[in-house]
């Protein structure tokens, strides 16, 4: 199916219109203790949500890293929320997302190497410089039916999302261009 089929087959058929479910914003600092803290703290004025902290799976000793110390700091952002963010994140990589970002299902990722490059951020040197990993979900109406617990059931081959529709729903929808 070519990408002009594609919206046409959308405007026919709503249930098929792809649609971002969430997004998760991950900075993963390696250690605990006060860099981790101001992670945390960069996490929560950039999304304008209280971040969940992640731990270590396993040991490393090279490192430093004890299995579960925590790590990490993790957000997740829906609905209209998700797509402000990737309206002020996505001109930091300059509308530009590489075709190997998205995987089998549709979903895409990319990075951010500075916090600061985000508008509406300033730099702090109290605070530092972190980057960030932004892992962007993306779905038909009713794949519930696949996840619940009551009543799962399984997904048509004909409502399972392909990587070429998200592509096309992403340039549409966010305008973003597909390297």
């Amino acid at each position: 199916m070519s990408e002009d089929e594609i919206p046409k087959r959308w405007e026919r058929q709503p249930m098929l219109k792809p649609r971002i479910e969430k997004v998760t914003v991950n900075i993963s600092v390696g250690k605990s203790g006060e860099p981790l803290e101001k992670a945390t703290k960069v996490l929560k004025e950039i999304t304008g949500q209280t971040p969940c902290k992640r731990k270590a799976k396993s040991s490393i000793r090279d490192f430093g890293i004890r299995k579960g110390e925590s790590i990490a700091c993790i957000v997740t952002l829906r609905e209209e929320k998700a797509v402000e963010f990737l309206k002020k994140a996505l001109p930091v990589v300059d509308n530009k997302i590489s075709a190997r970002s998205f995987d089998g299902q549709g979903n895409f990722s990319f990075g951010i190497k500075e916090h600061i490059e985000l508008p509406g951020v300033r730099y702090d040197p109290e605070v530092g410089i972190f980057g960030m990993d932004v892992c962007v979900s993306v779905t038909r109406p009713g794949y519930r039916v696949k996840n619940r617990r009551y009543g799962r059931a399984k997904l048509g081959p004909k409502h399972v999302l392909t990587p070429e529709e998200s592509k096309v729903f992403v340039k549409d929808t966010l305008g973003v261009e597909i390297v």
